[in-house]
């Protein structure tokens, strides 16, 4: 999956929770959420005042960052709730090895290999 591709996922399936995220789906996303809050940080110091930038993209990009984390869990066959350790300081690098880990072949109790249906061509019709 591309950079374009994964960021489009992401908004696409900002409230799903439930299926599975391929390891460059996650990744190119935690790219754009970095890249985008130093980019509105950068504008926000620029422009003199209050300016809101960089919380409305962080609120925009919240849901979408909390379902791809869950997703990228279930496709290591690990259940959502385990994004919840990121709330101690070890569980952080817990989830950041689990994010790098490759997914489960196959199928899991989460659903299909997502990985695999990237690769498939579609049948052709039936004549």
């Amino acid at each position: 999956m591309g950079f374009w591709q994964a960021i489009a996922s992401g908004f696409s399936n900002y409230v799903t929770f439930s299926g599975r995220a391929i390891r460059s789906e996650y990744w190119f996303w935690v790219l754009f959420t970095i890249i985008g809050g130093i980019a509105t940080e950068i504008l926000d110091t620029a422009i003199s005042g209050a300016s809101p930038l960089n919380a409305v993209f962080n609120l925009i990009t919240f849901l979408p960052s909390l379902a791809l984390s869950v997703r990228r869990l279930h496709d290591i066959n690990r259940t959502g709730w385990w994004v919840l350790i990121a709330f101690t300081v070890i569980g952080i690098f817990v989830l950041i090895y689990w994010a790098c880990k490759k997914g489960t072949p196959g199928p899991n109790r989460f659903g299909p290999d997502p990985f695999a249906a990237v690769g498939q061509i579609s049948p052709p019709p039936a004549a």
